[in-house]
């Protein structure tokens, strides 16, 4: 599979980074990326792998900050629609679907929200709710100290940057398999996205923590939810109230998935965003 790479100019005069397999006379469907965090935005090996086995033109871009894409400190999650427009507009893609994964599920549902007639359908996979006083927004996350900080302002997160290291903890066993074996790439990719800095990741969480700038109630495509029971990173309870307050939003609760493990559901979320474009 061909990989385009481009950098698109944005509004406030950076680029990002971006990634296309590009289009044939075969494509059935054009799904942009959203990564998680902290990732690079290039497109790792199992995605490439389903999108190709269905005919998907598959997108995706470093968020700013991350893979070469201008840092923006003091974005919010719904800076995100502006940015994927400018890069579909880059590319002569008129309507596609979106899909992220963990800090990526905001910022795709983001899209959802302020692209309509754009996007056909959103996935999430084991990705965080807004911040609200509706359920204790922490309780469950096995290494809140970093989204904690971001509460308080990008000073203090960047501070807990410099000193903060990652808790294994966070993993369930069946994470780790998937790490070591079929999502190996996923974990190379972090480890990439993390030894070229730290800008991506500080601005994600202090977006994360903030007020997005998104109204979920307005979401008009649909939307499909998955979410690992177990998982210590973003916990089960961020599903339950996003599908609550999303209209048309279905969950997909995976029982014996943990942060990582999820991903394998990702060829299953690419038939059902099929099913709908």
């Amino acid at each position: 599979m061909t990989l385009l790479e481009l950098d698109v100019p944005v509004r406030d005069g950076g680029s990002l980074h971006a990634y296309d397999t590009g289009a044939d006379a075969s494509s059935a469907l054009t799904v942009v990326w959203h990564h998680g965090s902290p990732q690079t935005g290039a497109p790792i090996a199992p995605l490439l792998e389903a999108a190709s086995a269905r005919g998907i033109r598959l997108v995706s871009y470093g968020r700013p900050g991350y893979g070469g894409s201008t840092p923006r400190p003091g974005r919010d999650v719904a800076s995100a629609a502006a940015d994927v427009a400018a890069i579909a507009d880059a590319l002569g893609i008129e309507r596609f679907a979106v899909m992220g994964a963990s800090g990526g599920g905001p910022h795709a549902l983001a899209c959802a929200a302020l692209l309509p007639g754009r996007v056909t359908g959103a996935v999430t996979l084991a990705g965080i709710a807004p911040r609200t006083d509706a359920f204790d927004w922490f309780a469950g996350m096995a290494s809140p100290g970093g989204l904690r900080a971001a509460v308080e302002g990008r000073a203090a997160r960047a501070a807990a940057a410099e000193t903060e290291e990652f808790d294994p903890a966070q993993f369930l066993p069946v994470d780790w398999a998937a790490l070591d074996g079929r999502w190996a790439s996923l974990g190379a990719d972090a480890q990439r996205a993390g030894e070229a800095g730290l800008d991506g990741l500080v601005d994600d969480d202090v977006a994360l923590a903030a007020p997005w700038g998104v109204e979920l109630g307005g979401i008009g495509v649909p939307v499909l939810l998955v979410q690992g029971e177990g998982d210590r990173v973003v916990p089960a309870k961020h599903a339950s109230w996003l599908v609550a307050h999303i209209p048309r939003a279905s969950l997909w609760m995976r029982l014996d998935d943990g942060h990582v493990s999820v991903l394998d559901v990702v060829p299953d979320a690419m038939d059902w965003l099929l099913e709908r474009s």
